[in-house]
Protein backbone atom coordinates (compact mmCIF):
# COMPACT_ATOMS: atom_id res chain seq x y z
CA UNK A 1 0.00 0.00 0.00
CA UNK A 2 1.28 3.49 -0.80
CA UNK A 3 2.55 5.76 1.96
CA UNK A 4 -0.44 6.75 4.11
CA UNK A 5 -1.72 10.17 3.61
CA UNK A 6 0.02 13.29 2.79
CA UNK A 7 2.46 12.83 5.64
CA UNK A 8 4.36 16.09 5.81
CA UNK A 9 8.08 16.55 5.68
CA UNK A 10 9.74 19.59 7.26
CA UNK A 11 9.48 22.63 5.01
CA UNK A 12 7.00 21.03 2.61
CA UNK A 13 4.00 23.17 3.56
CA UNK A 14 2.22 24.77 0.63
CA UNK A 15 0.26 27.05 2.97
CA UNK A 16 0.92 30.73 3.60
CA UNK A 17 1.20 30.24 7.36
CA UNK A 18 2.19 27.41 9.69
CA UNK A 19 -0.40 24.75 10.40
CA UNK A 20 -1.70 24.97 13.97
CA UNK A 21 -2.31 21.68 15.77
CA UNK A 22 -4.26 21.29 19.01
CA UNK A 23 -3.00 18.33 21.05
CA UNK A 24 -5.13 16.97 23.89
CA UNK A 25 -2.93 15.38 26.53
CA UNK A 26 -5.06 12.30 27.19
CA UNK A 27 -5.54 10.73 30.60
CA UNK A 28 -3.12 12.51 32.99
CA UNK A 29 -2.25 9.21 34.66
CA UNK A 30 -1.63 7.24 31.45
CA UNK A 31 1.17 7.45 28.90
CA UNK A 32 -0.39 10.43 27.08
CA UNK A 33 1.71 13.18 28.70
CA UNK A 34 4.89 11.16 28.13
CA UNK A 35 4.30 10.51 24.44
CA UNK A 36 3.20 14.12 23.89
CA UNK A 37 6.49 15.22 25.44
CA UNK A 38 8.50 12.80 23.29
CA UNK A 39 6.78 13.90 20.09
CA UNK A 40 6.79 17.65 20.67
CA UNK A 41 10.47 17.73 21.62
CA UNK A 42 11.41 15.98 18.37
CA UNK A 43 12.88 18.80 16.20
CA UNK A 44 11.51 17.23 13.04
CA UNK A 45 7.96 17.33 14.40
CA UNK A 46 8.33 20.79 15.94
CA UNK A 47 9.24 22.18 12.51
CA UNK A 48 6.01 20.88 10.96
CA UNK A 49 3.53 23.10 12.80
CA UNK A 50 2.70 25.28 15.78
CA UNK A 51 1.30 23.34 18.73
CA UNK A 52 -1.20 24.04 21.48
CA UNK A 53 -1.34 21.46 24.30
CA UNK A 54 -4.63 21.07 26.14
CA UNK A 55 -4.11 19.37 29.48
CA UNK A 56 -2.54 19.70 32.88
CA UNK A 57 0.71 21.41 33.90
CA UNK A 58 1.44 18.89 36.65
CA UNK A 59 0.74 15.90 34.41
CA UNK A 60 2.87 17.33 31.59
CA UNK A 61 5.73 17.88 34.03
CA UNK A 62 5.55 14.22 35.06
CA UNK A 63 5.33 13.18 31.42
CA UNK A 64 8.33 15.29 30.46
CA UNK A 65 10.32 13.81 33.35
CA UNK A 66 9.43 10.28 32.22
CA UNK A 67 10.45 11.21 28.67
CA UNK A 68 13.78 12.56 29.92
CA UNK A 69 13.18 16.13 28.75
CA UNK A 70 12.71 19.47 30.42
CA UNK A 71 9.76 21.84 30.33
CA UNK A 72 9.42 22.62 26.62
CA UNK A 73 6.18 24.61 26.70
CA UNK A 74 4.98 27.94 28.04
CA UNK A 75 1.73 28.46 29.85
CA UNK A 76 -1.05 30.51 28.34
CA UNK A 77 -0.20 34.14 29.14
CA UNK A 78 3.40 33.25 30.06
CA UNK A 79 6.27 35.15 28.48
CA UNK A 80 9.31 33.58 26.86
CA UNK A 81 10.09 30.59 24.71
CA UNK A 82 9.95 32.04 21.23
CA UNK A 83 7.44 31.77 18.41
CA UNK A 84 7.62 28.01 17.98
CA UNK A 85 7.24 27.14 21.66
CA UNK A 86 4.12 25.03 22.32
CA UNK A 87 1.50 26.71 24.50
CA UNK A 88 -0.11 24.74 27.33
CA UNK A 89 -3.77 25.56 27.97
CA UNK A 90 -4.70 24.45 31.48
CA UNK A 91 -7.76 22.19 31.62
CA UNK A 92 -7.66 21.15 35.27
CA UNK A 93 -4.44 20.86 37.23
CA UNK A 94 -3.59 18.92 40.35
CA UNK A 95 -4.45 15.34 39.37
CA UNK A 96 -1.88 13.33 41.28
CA UNK A 97 -1.17 9.61 40.81
CA UNK A 98 -3.16 7.44 43.23
CA UNK A 99 -1.46 5.16 45.71
CA UNK A 100 -0.31 2.02 43.95
CA UNK A 101 -0.06 1.57 40.18
CA UNK A 102 -1.64 4.11 37.78
CA UNK A 103 -5.28 3.34 37.05
CA UNK A 104 -8.52 4.90 35.81
CA UNK A 105 -9.89 7.67 38.05
CA UNK A 106 -12.80 10.09 37.92
CA UNK A 107 -10.36 13.00 38.24
CA UNK A 108 -8.36 11.80 35.27
CA UNK A 109 -11.56 11.41 33.27
CA UNK A 110 -12.66 14.98 34.01
CA UNK A 111 -9.35 16.51 32.95
CA UNK A 112 -8.95 14.44 29.79
CA UNK A 113 -12.56 15.10 28.70
CA UNK A 114 -12.15 18.83 29.30
CA UNK A 115 -8.94 18.81 27.25
CA UNK A 116 -10.67 17.16 24.30
CA UNK A 117 -13.58 19.62 24.44
CA UNK A 118 -11.20 22.59 24.52
CA UNK A 119 -9.34 21.14 21.54
CA UNK A 120 -12.59 20.73 19.61
CA UNK A 121 -13.50 24.34 20.38
CA UNK A 122 -10.10 25.50 19.08
CA UNK A 123 -10.65 23.66 15.81
CA UNK A 124 -14.09 25.17 15.32
CA UNK A 125 -12.47 28.62 15.51
CA UNK A 126 -9.91 27.76 12.83
CA UNK A 127 -6.17 28.32 12.95
CA UNK A 128 -5.61 31.86 11.71
CA UNK A 129 -4.50 33.09 15.16
CA UNK A 130 -3.25 29.75 16.38
CA UNK A 131 -1.02 30.86 19.22
CA UNK A 132 1.69 32.00 16.83
CA UNK A 133 1.63 35.56 18.05
CA UNK A 134 2.25 37.24 21.38
CA UNK A 135 1.97 36.13 24.98
CA UNK A 136 -1.42 34.63 25.78
CA UNK A 137 -2.52 34.65 22.18
CA UNK A 138 -4.10 31.22 21.80
CA UNK A 139 -6.62 31.19 19.03
CA UNK A 140 -7.94 28.46 16.78
CA UNK A 141 -6.38 25.32 15.37
CA UNK A 142 -6.39 23.52 12.03
CA UNK A 143 -6.38 19.98 13.40
CA UNK A 144 -6.83 18.05 16.63
CA UNK A 145 -4.54 15.21 17.71
CA UNK A 146 -5.80 13.35 20.77
CA UNK A 147 -3.57 11.33 23.08
CA UNK A 148 -5.23 8.24 24.62
CA UNK A 149 -8.04 8.61 27.13
CA UNK A 150 -9.39 5.95 29.48
CA UNK A 151 -12.98 4.99 28.74
CA UNK A 152 -13.29 3.76 32.31
CA UNK A 153 -12.08 7.12 33.63
CA UNK A 154 -14.67 8.88 31.48
CA UNK A 155 -17.34 6.57 32.86
CA UNK A 156 -16.24 7.23 36.44
CA UNK A 157 -16.33 10.97 35.72
CA UNK A 158 -19.81 10.77 34.19
CA UNK A 159 -18.62 12.24 30.91
CA UNK A 160 -21.52 10.68 29.01
CA UNK A 161 -19.58 9.37 26.02
CA UNK A 162 -17.78 6.01 25.68
CA UNK A 163 -14.96 7.49 23.61
CA UNK A 164 -13.54 10.27 21.46
CA UNK A 165 -15.57 9.47 18.33
CA UNK A 166 -18.92 9.72 20.06
CA UNK A 167 -17.95 12.96 21.83
CA UNK A 168 -16.69 14.53 18.60
CA UNK A 169 -19.83 13.62 16.68
CA UNK A 170 -22.11 15.01 19.39
CA UNK A 171 -20.09 18.19 19.95
CA UNK A 172 -19.94 18.95 16.24
CA UNK A 173 -23.54 17.98 15.47
CA UNK A 174 -22.56 15.20 13.09
CA UNK A 175 -24.84 12.23 12.45
CA UNK A 176 -22.39 10.24 10.31
CA UNK A 177 -18.92 9.72 11.75
CA UNK A 178 -16.65 6.69 11.75
CA UNK A 179 -13.27 5.45 12.91
CA UNK A 180 -10.76 4.96 10.10
CA UNK A 181 -7.39 3.40 10.84
CA UNK A 182 -4.47 4.21 8.56
CA UNK A 183 -1.13 2.43 8.51
CA UNK A 184 1.57 1.31 6.10
CA UNK A 185 -0.23 -2.00 5.47
CA UNK A 186 -3.95 -1.31 5.90
CA UNK A 187 -6.72 1.24 5.89
CA UNK A 188 -9.74 0.00 7.86
CA UNK A 189 -13.03 1.74 8.67
CA UNK A 190 -15.51 0.46 11.26
CA UNK A 191 -19.29 0.17 10.92
CA UNK A 192 -19.87 -0.23 14.68
CA UNK A 193 -17.51 1.00 17.37
CA UNK A 194 -17.66 0.67 21.15
CA UNK A 195 -20.57 -1.70 21.66
CA UNK A 196 -20.91 -5.19 23.14
CA UNK A 197 -20.37 -7.95 20.60
CA UNK A 198 -23.86 -9.32 21.24
CA UNK A 199 -25.31 -6.01 19.99
CA UNK A 200 -23.37 -5.93 16.71
CA UNK A 201 -25.82 -7.92 14.49
CA UNK A 202 -28.66 -5.59 15.47
CA UNK A 203 -26.58 -2.46 14.88
CA UNK A 204 -25.17 -3.51 11.49
CA UNK A 205 -27.76 -2.02 9.14
CA UNK A 206 -27.61 -1.46 5.40
CA UNK A 207 -27.61 2.30 6.02
CA UNK A 208 -24.64 2.14 8.41
CA UNK A 209 -22.68 -0.15 6.10
CA UNK A 210 -23.28 2.23 3.19
CA UNK A 211 -22.27 5.21 5.33
CA UNK A 212 -18.97 3.51 6.22
CA UNK A 213 -18.29 2.68 2.57
CA UNK A 214 -19.08 6.20 1.40
CA UNK A 215 -17.23 7.99 4.22
CA UNK A 216 -14.24 5.70 3.80
CA UNK A 217 -14.04 6.19 0.04
CA UNK A 218 -14.20 9.96 0.50
CA UNK A 219 -11.53 9.85 3.21
CA UNK A 220 -9.22 7.87 0.94
CA UNK A 221 -9.28 10.79 -1.50
CA UNK A 222 -8.44 13.19 1.35
CA UNK A 223 -5.62 10.85 2.37
CA UNK A 224 -4.04 10.96 -1.06
CA UNK A 225 -5.45 7.90 -2.85
CA UNK A 226 -5.62 9.10 -6.46
CA UNK A 227 -6.59 5.88 -8.21
CA UNK A 228 -8.65 6.26 -11.39
CA UNK A 229 -12.17 5.15 -10.51
CA UNK A 230 -11.60 5.88 -6.84
CA UNK A 231 -10.46 3.77 -3.91
CA UNK A 232 -11.03 0.01 -4.09
CA UNK A 233 -13.24 -0.74 -1.10
CA UNK A 234 -13.54 -4.30 0.23
CA UNK A 235 -16.44 -4.92 2.61
CA UNK A 236 -15.98 -7.66 5.20
CA UNK A 237 -18.81 -10.01 6.09
CA UNK A 238 -20.25 -10.24 9.57
CA UNK A 239 -20.45 -14.01 9.90
CA UNK A 240 -17.85 -16.77 9.31
CA UNK A 241 -17.24 -17.25 5.58
CA UNK A 242 -19.45 -14.16 5.01
CA UNK A 243 -22.44 -16.33 5.94
CA UNK A 244 -21.64 -19.17 3.50
CA UNK A 245 -24.76 -18.49 1.47
CA UNK A 246 -26.96 -18.22 4.55
CA UNK A 247 -25.70 -21.32 6.37
CA UNK A 248 -24.03 -19.24 9.10
CA UNK A 249 -26.41 -16.30 9.28
CA UNK A 250 -28.34 -14.16 6.83
CA UNK A 251 -26.99 -10.69 7.65
CA UNK A 252 -24.34 -10.82 4.94
CA UNK A 253 -26.84 -11.32 2.12
CA UNK A 254 -29.78 -9.51 3.69
CA UNK A 255 -27.99 -6.41 5.00
CA UNK A 256 -24.41 -6.06 3.77
CA UNK A 257 -24.74 -7.01 0.10
CA UNK A 258 -27.53 -4.46 -0.59
CA UNK A 259 -25.29 -1.76 0.92
CA UNK A 260 -22.44 -2.79 -1.38
CA UNK A 261 -24.76 -2.71 -4.39
CA UNK A 262 -26.01 0.74 -3.39
CA UNK A 263 -22.40 1.97 -3.15
CA UNK A 264 -21.58 0.58 -6.57
CA UNK A 265 -24.65 2.30 -8.01
CA UNK A 266 -23.30 5.54 -6.51
CA UNK A 267 -20.04 5.10 -8.41
CA UNK A 268 -17.91 3.66 -5.61
CA UNK A 269 -15.60 0.76 -6.45
CA UNK A 270 -16.93 -1.45 -3.65
CA UNK A 271 -17.09 -5.24 -3.43
CA UNK A 272 -18.16 -7.87 -0.93
CA UNK A 273 -19.14 -9.09 1.49
CA UNK A 274 -15.85 -10.98 1.75
CA UNK A 275 -14.90 -13.48 4.48
CA UNK A 276 -13.30 -11.60 7.34
CA UNK A 277 -10.52 -14.15 7.72
CA UNK A 278 -9.23 -13.50 4.18
CA UNK A 279 -10.03 -9.92 3.19
CA UNK A 280 -7.41 -8.22 5.36
CA UNK A 281 -4.58 -10.29 3.92
CA UNK A 282 -5.77 -9.38 0.41
CA UNK A 283 -5.77 -5.70 1.37
CA UNK A 284 -2.32 -5.93 2.93
CA UNK A 285 -1.06 -7.39 -0.35
CA UNK A 286 -2.35 -4.29 -2.16
CA UNK A 287 -5.52 -5.66 -3.72
CA UNK A 288 -7.73 -3.11 -1.93
CA UNK A 289 -7.28 0.45 -0.67
CA UNK A 290 -9.76 0.16 2.19
CA UNK A 291 -11.51 -2.55 4.20
CA UNK A 292 -14.89 -1.92 5.82
CA UNK A 293 -15.07 -3.95 9.06
CA UNK A 294 -18.34 -4.69 10.81
CA UNK A 295 -17.16 -4.44 14.40
CA UNK A 296 -14.32 -3.15 16.54
CA UNK A 297 -12.11 -6.20 16.97
CA UNK A 298 -12.68 -7.51 13.46
CA UNK A 299 -10.94 -4.39 12.16
CA UNK A 300 -8.55 -3.59 14.97
CA UNK A 301 -6.89 -6.99 15.38
CA UNK A 302 -5.30 -6.94 11.89
CA UNK A 303 -4.44 -3.24 12.20
CA UNK A 304 -2.69 -3.71 15.51
CA UNK A 305 -1.00 -6.89 14.35
CA UNK A 306 0.42 -5.40 11.14
CA UNK A 307 0.71 -1.67 11.81
CA UNK A 308 0.81 -1.35 15.58
CA UNK A 309 3.64 1.18 15.88
CA UNK A 310 2.53 3.31 12.94
CA UNK A 311 -1.26 3.00 12.91
CA UNK A 312 -3.27 6.21 13.14
CA UNK A 313 -6.95 6.64 13.99
CA UNK A 314 -8.66 9.26 11.80
CA UNK A 315 -12.24 10.27 12.59
CA UNK A 316 -14.02 10.72 9.27
CA UNK A 317 -17.26 12.55 8.62
CA UNK A 318 -16.34 15.55 10.81
CA UNK A 319 -16.02 19.21 9.79
CA UNK A 320 -12.61 19.25 11.52
CA UNK A 321 -9.50 17.11 11.21
CA UNK A 322 -8.93 14.69 14.10
CA UNK A 323 -6.29 11.99 14.42
CA UNK A 324 -5.08 9.84 17.30
CA UNK A 325 -2.60 7.06 18.00
CA UNK A 326 -4.12 3.60 17.65
CA UNK A 327 -3.44 2.47 21.21
CA UNK A 328 -4.68 3.10 24.72
CA UNK A 329 -3.49 4.65 27.97
CA UNK A 330 -1.18 1.75 28.92
CA UNK A 331 -1.47 2.42 32.64
CA UNK A 332 0.78 -0.58 33.26
CA UNK A 333 3.83 1.25 31.86
CA UNK A 334 2.87 4.85 32.64
CA UNK A 335 5.64 6.88 34.25
CA UNK A 336 8.40 4.44 33.34
CA UNK A 337 9.72 6.29 30.31
CA UNK A 338 9.36 3.27 28.03
CA UNK A 339 6.20 4.19 26.10
CA UNK A 340 6.62 4.26 22.32
CA UNK A 341 5.67 7.56 20.70
CA UNK A 342 5.70 6.16 17.15
CA UNK A 343 1.93 6.09 16.68
CA UNK A 344 1.51 9.55 18.23
CA UNK A 345 4.20 10.90 15.93
CA UNK A 346 2.44 9.34 12.94
CA UNK A 347 -0.86 10.87 14.10
CA UNK A 348 0.71 14.35 14.13
CA UNK A 349 2.20 13.84 10.67
CA UNK A 350 -1.12 12.69 9.24
CA UNK A 351 -2.97 15.62 10.85
CA UNK A 352 -0.49 18.16 9.49
CA UNK A 353 -0.59 16.59 6.03
CA UNK A 354 -4.39 16.68 5.94
CA UNK A 355 -4.44 20.27 7.19
CA UNK A 356 -1.93 21.37 4.56
CA UNK A 357 -4.00 19.80 1.83
CA UNK A 358 -7.13 21.50 3.14
CA UNK A 359 -5.49 24.90 3.49
CA UNK A 360 -3.88 24.77 0.05
CA UNK A 361 -7.20 24.26 -1.78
Amino acid sequence: MERPVGESEPGNSATSRPVVVAVSMGDPLGIGPEIVAKVLTDPEIRNLARFQIYGSESAMRRGAEAAGVGRFWRGEGEAGGGEGTPVLVECGDGVEPPAGPPRPTAEGGKVSAAAVMRGIEACTRGGAMGGTGGVGEVGGADALVTAPISKESWSLAGVGFPGHTEMLAAALGVERAAMLFVGPSLRVILVTIHVPLREVPRLVTAEKVFDAIELGARACRELGVRRKGGARVAVAGLNPHAGEGGLFGDEDERVIRPAVERARAAGIDASGPWPGDAVFLAAAKGNYDLVVAMYHDQGLIPVKLLDREEAVNVTVGLPIIRTSPAHGTAFDIAGRGVASAASMKAAVRVAVGMAEQKLSV
